[in-house]
């Protein structure tokens, strides 16, 4: 039971690594992969974003991810539930101010057919 925690621990933050990884790469193929069909993005000014709006934001470069470097992360199991907050300094020009922020992501994810899927994220400052 324990290595099954530890493993899905690792699984549900590596699928949160990921995500940094694609908006990085701007793969949106890929991204959709990992994000539920309602996902919703919450950016740290109060904005709620849909997945669609967001994705035409990261494909037109309105939104353009250089880096993203993790610095601390919390995993909390709950069954088939995951929340996972991940601080990282994260290189962006959002809507023409490039800047490095201190990103905190508070995520949730549920795990679907052995594979975890995000379905929101709140973003704040830390």
């Amino acid at each position: 039971m324990e290595i099954n925690t530890i493993g899905d621990e690792a699984a549900a933050l590596a699928t949160v690594r990921q995500l940094a990884q694609l908006m990085i790469a701007r793969d949106i193929i890929s991204m959709n992969l990992i994000l539920d069909q309602h996902y919703k993005l919450t950016h740290m000014t109060g904005y709620v974003q849909s997945k669609s709006e967001w994705f035409l934001e990261v494909h037109k470069e309105s939104m353009k991810y250089y880096s993203a470097q993790e610095v601390d992360h919390n995993v909390k199991l709950n069954g088939k539930q995951a929340d996972v907050i991940i601080r990282n300094r994260v290189d962006a020009r959002i809507w023409g101010s490039r800047n490095t922020w201190n990103l905190q992501q508070k995520l949730k994810l549920e795990k679907r057919h052995g594979k975890w899927i995000i379905l929101q994220s709140v973003a704040s400052t830390f």
